[in-house]
């Protein structure tokens, strides 16, 4: 490739300013979320328009130059990651709301929107977008739609996949796909589902229609402390168990509500092993009585104190400590490493158990705080990059945990994505047979494999040469995190 030319005719493609070939430039894109893993990209490309999009593809495919996808950069998994020698595509230029259909109760938007700015902006006709990962604030509906995000409503309301009608694809053999709309299904192969949740491997998102809710009439929060572990995921099991399904229902572990609670002063109780926090809504007599429901079943689990939150304001407040426990952790530690696995509920108090022991054993400190209703765990690994060894123990914990996870009957991620972090992992939890339809799959979108190479699904040999392929029916063997 004469890299010379190839960025001239990027540059003659793009407006103005819209190529970055400067390292002291390109550094804010050498990594994501996950700020362990990075690497220098060769060039960065910022389309404005779908023509733009369209036209660096083309330039990339005839290059045969790799191209990673970009959203906002938070991703936690290394999606984002760029590729040595090829090109970051961010879309955060492409950032417009095409449309608000309040008929249908949809909006088109192109996917550098924020996440929260759809629910902004429909809020004046009573209408919100369900799915609200912790970086809300900031992440683009892109990057959800790439990792299928859910969030504190994912329980109730879903995940990405269950809220986007219809897509607009760009494939990198240049075809442009229109999946769905704004209907409820169409015919054929469902494509939308397939491409929710890709990692950007499999084409480049243009436009997003995502389904709009009515904002409930009613809605209340309750808190529940609980003196152990065993209590609040008691509580939780019975609650699903019992057909009863929150908007959201999340915990938090005693490091996690100590760190909140010094950080934002949510309220929360320190002397808590365990806190559950449930959000019920609906009209009127429904959360009436599913509150007193709820207030019965935490007593009867074990809590020792219950609060209940009506007013926005004080929703706001205990909502607040859940949405701050991530960068809370900065108040007792330099790094944390945030995890991402999912298990059934069932196995709640085993798992957790199990990553006690594994923090005694690696001699580093994890808060738990998780969407307990669906069983994705998020436990903060706590270390000190400074100190040599550290990183890398982390990184081997969460292995562990994911391993953990597996064993359990549950997956290595929830909705952070494979990325680059999790390859090794995906080896314990598919077996060759799995491994190659994806591959398959990738084939039939991208046969030169230069979109986000090396990133989601691991090659066989690879499997192979770390020996964790999965055994069926047998013992999970795992081997040690490689370093990217």
């Amino acid at each position: 490739m004469n890299e010379a030319a190839v960025l001239k005719q990027l540059r003659t493609t793009l407006r103005k300013g819209a190529l970055i070939a400067e390292p002291a430039a390109m550094r804010p894109y050498e990594t994501d979320g996950l700020t362990a893993l990075r690497e220098m990209p060769w060039a960065v490309a910022l389309p404005g328009t779908e023509e733009e999009v369209r036209a660096v593809l083309r330039i990339c495919r005839q290059q045969r130059l790799p191209v990673v996808p970009r959203g906002a950069g938070t991703g936690l998994s290394g999606g984002a990651r760029p590729v040595r020698g090829g090109l970051v595509l961010g879309l955060s230029k492409l950032n417009r709301i095409l449309e608000v259909d309040v008929g249908n109760c949809v909006a088109r938007v192109q996917p550098g929107v924020r996440n929260l700015a759809i629910s902004e902006a429909v809020a004046e006709h009573g209408l919100y977008y369900a799915p609200d990962p912790s970086s809300q604030l900031a992440c683009s509906i892109g990057g959800n739609v790439a990792e299928n995000s859910g969030g504190v409503h994912c329980l109730k309301y879903g995940l990405t996949v269950h809220n986007v009608l219809g897509l607009k694809v760009e494939t990198i053999e240049g075809h442009t796909l229109q999946l769905g709309g704004k209907g409820f299904d169409y015919p054929g192969y469902d494509l939308l589902a397939l491409l929710c949740g890709s990692e950007g491997m499999l084409g480049v998102v243009t436009e997003v229609t995502v389904r709009l809710l009515p904002q409930p009439p009613k809605k209340v929060v309750q808190l529940a402390a609980f003196r152990s572990l065993e209590g609040a995921a008691g509580a939780v099991a019975r609650m699903i168990g019992e057909g009863v399904i929150p908007a959201g229902l999340e915990m938090m572990d005693a490091l996690a509500i100590q760190a909140t609670e010094d950080f934002v002063q949510a309220g929360y109780p320190r002397d808590a092993a365990a806190i559950l926090l449930c959000e019920l809504d609906g009209d009127s007599d429904e959360v009436q009585a599913l509150r007193d429901y709820a207030l019965r079943l935490f007593k009867e689990a074990g809590a020792y104190e219950v609060q209940q939150a009506d007013s926005a304001a004080e929703r706001e407040r205990l909502w607040r400590g859940r949405k701050a426990a991530f960068p809370a952790m900065g108040r007792i530690a330099p790094d944390y490493y945030c995890m991402d696995g999912t298990i059934p509920r069932g196995a709640l108090v085993e798992v957790l158990g199990g990553i006690s022991g594994l923090s005694k054993r690696f001699g580093l400190a994890v808060a738990n705080v998780f969407h307990a209703g669906d069983g994705n765990l998020h436990p903060l690994i706590l270390y000190d990059a400074n100190q040599a060894g550290q990183l890398e123990k982390a990184e081997a914990l969460g292995g562990e945990i994911l391993q953990l996870c597996v064993a359990a009957g549950g997956t290595v991620t929830g909705e952070h994505g494979v990325g680059a972090e999790k390859l090794n992992q995906m080896c314990a939890q598919f077996g060759p047979d799995e491994l190659a339809q994806f591959e398959r799959v990738k084939e039939a979108f991208d046969p030169q494999r230069l979109l986000n190479p090396g990133k989601a699904i691991p090659t066989l040999s690879r499997c192979s040469e770390i020996g964790g392929m999965h055994v069926h029916g047998g013992e999970l063997p795992f081997a040690k995190m490689e370093r990217f």
